[in-house]
Parts: C-alpha cells; sequence; structure tokens
C-alpha cells in the first residue's frame, strides 16, 4: 500500500485530445492574414514547442523590431484563430480519456495538467468535453518561463497537487515531453498518438491509447 498520495499529469494535446489539424490550419490562416507562406515542414519541426520559440524562429521577416510585444501579438491571433475552429468544428477527447480520469476520480489520485499550451486553449476546450471536474489543477503555458524538455511545467503541476514529484506519473505523447517528465525523476507513460509505439522507448511505459491503462499500471509503476 502506498502511504503517499500519488498524481498524474497529463499532457494536453496528443493526450486529452488531438488538435493536430487544427493548429496546423490555425497556422495556414495565420499566415493568410498575413499574405505569408508558411516553410516547408513547418508543422513536423515545430510540433510541441511554445510560440515564444517558433515565431522568431520561422517569422523572423513577419516582425517589426520597432514594435513592441509583436511576437505576442502574433502568438495570441494564431490561438484565437484556433480557438474560433475548435468551437466552430467541435472535438472530442481521446479513447479511453474519460475512462481513465473518471476511474482516477473515484481512487482520489490527484490528476493535473502540465501543457505549454494557453490556459484560453485548455478552459475552452475542457468545458465543451465535460472534463473540468476532473482535474485538480492547471498547468500552462502562462504558469511556466521554460518550455519543455525543461522540467518546470511537471514540477510546477507536481506542486500545485501537493504531490511528490517522484510519486508522480507523467502521460505524454511528445520526445520533448517524455524527457521533461523523465527529468522531473517521474514516471512516464507514453502514448502512440504523434509518434510510432517502437519510437517511445525512453518512456517507462508505451502504450497505443489510453484505454489499455490500469490503475494497478499506475500503482506499479510508482513502486
Amino acid at each position: 500500500m502506498i502511504d503517499e498520495p500519488i498524481g498524474v499529469i497529463f499532457d494536453w494535446d496528443g493526450v486529452i485530445i488531438d488538435s493536430h489539424n487544427q493548429h496546423e490550419l490555425s497556422w495556414q490562416k495565420l499566415a493568410e492574414e498575413n499574405n505569408k507562406t508558411l516553410p516547408i515542414n513547418f508543422f513536423k519541426e515545430t510540433f510541441g514547442m511554445r510560440n515564444e520559440s517558433i515565431i522568431p524562429k520561422h517569422f523572423g521577416d513577419w516582425i517589426d523590431k520597432g514594435k513592441e510585444n509583436q511576437i505576442q501579438d502574433i502568438g495570441d491571433r494564431k490561438e484565437q484563430i484556433y480557438r474560433e475552429i475548435i468551437i466552430e468544428s467541435g472535438i472530442d477527447p481521446l479513447p479511453g480519456v474519460t475512462k481513465l480520469l473518471t476511474t482516477l476520480k473515484e481512487e482520489n489520485i490527484r490528476c493535473s495538467i502540465g501543457s505549454s499550451t494557453p490556459t484560453k486553449n485548455i478552459e475552452t476546450v475542457i468545458s465543451m468535453i465535460g472534463l473540468s471536474d476532473h482535474f485538480n489543477a492547471i498547468t500552462a503555458a502562462e504558469d511556466v518561463k521554460n518550455g519543455k524538455p525543461d522540467p518546470e511545467v511537471f514540477l510546477t503541476a507536481a506542486k500545485k497537487i501537493n504531490v511528490n514529484p517522484e510519486k508522480c506519473i507523467v502521460v505524454e505523447d511528445a520526445h520533448v515531453g517524455i524527457e521533461a517528465g523523465l527529468a522531473a525523476k517521474m514516471r512516464v507513460i507514453a502514448v502512440a498518438t504523434t509518434h510510432q509505439l517502437d519510437q517511445l522507448g525512453r518512456a517507462h511505459l508505451a502504450i497505443e491509447s489510453l484505454e489499455q491503462v490500469k490503475i494497478k499500471d499506475l500503482y506499479q509503476l510508482i513502486g
């Protein structure tokens, strides 16, 4: 029996939902608004990165150095477009998500989101899919200075739910997120939403879907 509480920290996009296509479309619409063209392989190269990193690297010619906060403004507009697309088209949680979160709640296991996604995006979607009351806390882009693979987002999430990092399990789909979880000294479950199963070997447990996760698996991971 585990005396200390355990926590499960979920990445957002690619774990709770998959809005890959909506993000790609929002970047395309943003480019069109500015009469620009996205770089080749743009979305593949920027997956999992924060806007503050993406925009200076890939859109240097969009930025007027004489204007303050332009990177923030460009990022904010992109996220606004994304939310408009989501609200119009709708979205569902990935398979197994609702059942797992319901079971964790019944077991009094503390759950948090730990993501580089802006808070507004998470709050918009989480209410749409009816899972607001399944999480004890949300740690989002605005809560941390350093993006993944820095462990800050997961350490902050653990602190918010008052659980020792060594008693936390991270659920991720991206390589940078897996590395962030490992750097935080947490156990990591990787879901093959974005990468093939055989590419997730650094995780403690790699699965095709959250439908495969059992409560006993979580306790066994913590040990």
